[in-house]
């Protein structure tokens, strides 16, 4: 059998490492948990052993309170009843060579942990970013996939699994991703909903004949995705009945687009505007946005490369971007401070028209490409220095000079 790496977490006492050989998925959404609940009434059936299987929950930080509420009080309670282990898993810290954190082991889980020592939430908020529509979904990969994939080996003991995973039968394009991308030989992905035939209304008809309420969907508050799933409706909603999230959520889009004109959380659309203040039901989001303005602000210097190929100059290459805190203050006083900055070196002030955020341009970017800009904003206060290791050298090919002498005297 093959040896098990040293990086991964020891187990538990009683726990020992190759007890399982059945591993599933458990994100608190209708689909996982349908599976569960439908698993736990006769698992023999369905050719699970108990003692040998382990349901996985990574915790990302940002799942919305009424879902854990409701896989607290329907879901637990089925676990504790059948001695189902659960293993509450959450990453580290923002690189893999912090490795995971084993939140909760147990037979008898008495509650869900929300969060570990890293967050997705702080990866964001300290890039200045927000969740990216294109691509692959890199925050699901980090926060969770990743996790999972590094637990496993040593509860199986480095042997042959089965992995569990609620893909529904309204999505089976996901089912066919995940066999292209496994890597794993000693893995067997399982898709219980696609072979029953149950799409989502499936699940969620299930589970409302189980435990009499319509399971709300899982995800993280500040998710880019509910505008491509056809669920923006429930989204606004679900924000409107908890203004606070949604007030926090608008800060940090606020402070993307800050420092990125299009870095809006739904792509071409930004979440402010869907929330006037002449609707009475979104008043109380916007307020609470004003509450979270109400932090340490600073300045920051932004350059970004927007580069092509270098094996062809037809195709766009990745942006690299450096950001730079310069100093610190209220939101009034790091306007002012701008402002006279500009004033001082003539350079123009433009305020933002969807958040009013006003940012000084030293450069904007051309038409075409290759091209950079750069400029100065203003912005809360929570975003952390960072550009690539090989930015000022890709800078100077791309502007022909260096950083300009009198940022760092702002």
């Amino acid at each position: 059998m093959p040896s098990t790496p040293a990086w991964l977490p020891e187990p538990l006492p009683g726990l020992g490492r190759g007890d399982v050989d059945v591993v599933i998925n458990w994100g608190l959404g209708r689909d996982s948990s349908s599976i569960i609940a439908r698993l736990l009434d006769d698992p023999a059936a369905h050719g699970i052993d108990l003692e040998r299987t382990a349901v996985i929950h990574m915790a990302t930080g940002d799942e919305w309170p009424d879902t854990i509420a409701d896989a607290e009080r329907f879901m637990l309670p089925l676990f504790r009843r059948h001695r189902l282990r659960l293993v509450q898993l959450a990453r580290a810290g923002q690189t893999m060579a912090a490795g995971i954190e084993v939140l909760d082991d147990s037979r008898c889980p008495a509650r869900l942990v929300t969060r570990g020592s890293w967050t997705l939430w702080e990866e964001m908020e300290s890039n200045g970013t927000v969740p990216q529509q294109a691509g692959t979904r890199l925050c699901s990969l980090h926060a969770k996939a990743e996790v999972g994939d590094r637990w496993i080996p040593a509860a199986t003991g480095g042997g042959p699994f089965r992995q569990i995973i609620g893909f529904n039968a309204d999505e089976p394009g996901r089912a066919k991703a995940d066999a292209v991308m496994s890597k794993n030989p000693l893995r067997t992905a399982v898709f219980p909903l696609i072979e029953w035939g149950w799409g989502l209304k499936d699940c969620e008809n299930y589970l409302f004949d189980r435990f009499g309420i319509w399971w709300k969907k899982s995800y993280c508050t500040f998710c880019c995705f509910p505008v491509s799933m056809g669920s923006l409706p429930a989204h606004l909603d679900r924000m409107r009945a908890h203004p606070e999230i949604a007030g926090r959520v608008l800060r940090l889009e606020y402070t993307s687009m800050a420092l990125n004109p299009n870095g809006r959380l739904f792509g071409k659309r930004s979440l402010l505007e869907h929330f006037s203040p002449a609707d009475p039901a979104s008043r109380e989001v916007l307020d609470a946005f004003q509450r979270e303005l109400d932090c340490p602000w600073a300045i920051y210097e932004v350059r970004r490369i927007l580069p092509v190929s270098k094996a062809d100059p037809t195709v766009r290459a990745p942006a690299l971007r450096s950001v730079a805190r310069l100093t610190f203050g209220t939101p009034s006083q790091t306007g002012r401070h701008l402002i006279k900055v500009s004033d001082k070196h003539d350079v123009p002030v433009e305020i933002d028209p969807e958040y009013g955020s006003a940012r000084a341009w030293l450069k904007k970017r051309g038409q075409g490409f290759p091209t950079v800009e750069h400029f100065l904003v203003a912005a809360p206060f929570f975003v952390k220095d960072k550009q690539q290791e090989r930015f000022e050298r890709e800078w100077a090919a791309h502007r022909g000079l260096g950083r300009p002498a009198f940022t760092s005297q702002v």
